[in-house]
């Protein structure tokens, strides 16, 4: 499964870029060592359990690199893996596969963690009615394949950038001058550009979330940092009327918890921002 924001300009954009920083004008400690005409194959090892996360993405990789490369696929992205698996067979020219090596290891080491860290979460809330979602808390320049990765993980993408959703965060609501304002302003604004986006409001207290629910006209209430009570009593004010997003303070010890208040969605930015790379490596045989 891919996100829509990952087109194939998007995916060569990167790519592209992410080459371009590693190899540069050349990798010379390939060229220098490796006779010319030398072919070659490797294999990517699983060291750890996991979910697997970014094998499409590889093979996009070293299409780039060399389209004289054929990899064959031994794992999907989502395929739960331990550790001895094998992920893929690369094959031909073996400069190639060296100078592909790092990038491709780089991706699906950080995208197979966010992706086993969302797939173990959203087990634990399974029994629930709530989604676990990321945030916009992730890597420059890196934010499509992580996105992409809480996907393969069984989770939900929240709005992929500043452009492609209203949210009203506590600040805008300050310096707009209270709820009402910053809720009547965007609708204006939407509607004088001719924009199309859903807007959500944070609130951090229930008195909050009935100015949202008195002003109307909104898609989702983000209820932040509020205590399960809290959160059950806003649920119950605000009954389906608009989806619910509980966020902040949320951990691995209290996520449970917040499901079971009765939100629609979970958002938690440490499935981006704390990960530890899944051990995976790139072996000639």
């Amino acid at each position: 499964m891919k996100p829509p924001y990952l087109t194939p300009e998007a995916l060569q954009s990167f790519i592209t870029a992410a080459l371009q920083e590693d190899i540069g004008p050349g990798d010379y400690s390939s060229l220098a060592a490796i006779p010319d005409g030398k072919k070659g194959q490797a294999r990517l090892l699983v060291k750890e359990r996991g979910i697997l996360a970014g094998v499409e993405l590889a093979t996009h990789i070293f299409q780039a690199v060399d389209p004289e490369l054929r990899v064959e696929l031994l794992k999907k992205d989502g395929d739960e893996v331990q550790s001895g698996d094998l992920g893929l067979l690369v094959s031909g020219p073996s400069g190639s596969i060296l100078s592909a090596e790092r990038l491709v290891l780089n991706c699906m080491q950080r995208m197979s963690a966010i992706a086993t860290k969302t797939h173990r979460l959203t087990q634990l809330i399974s029994h629930t009615k709530a989604r676990l979602m990321d945030t916009r808390k992730t890597t420059p320049n890196f934010r499509l394949m992580e996105k992409w990765a809480v996907l393969i993980g069984g989770g939900v993408n929240h709005r992929f950038a500043l452009y492609d959703m209203i949210m009203l965060k506590d600040n805008h609501i300050d310096f707009a001058g209270g709820i009402r304002p910053a809720i009547e302003r965007t609708k204006n604004y939407l509607d004088d550009h001719q924009l199309n986006l859903k807007i959500e409001v944070e609130t951090r207290n229930l008195e909050e979330v009935d100015q949202v629910l008195a002003v109307g006209g909104v898609d989702f209430i983000m209820l932040d940092n509020m205590d399960p009570d809290t959160m059950k009593e806003a649920v119950k004010r605000i009954n389906g009327r608009m989806g619910t997003e509980a966020s902040g303070g949320i951990t691995e010890s209290n996520l449970v918890e917040v499901a079971e208040c009765g939100v629609d969605y979970i958002s938690m930015g440490a499935l981006t921002h704390s990960v530890s790379s899944l051990d995976i490596s790139l072996k000639a045989f």
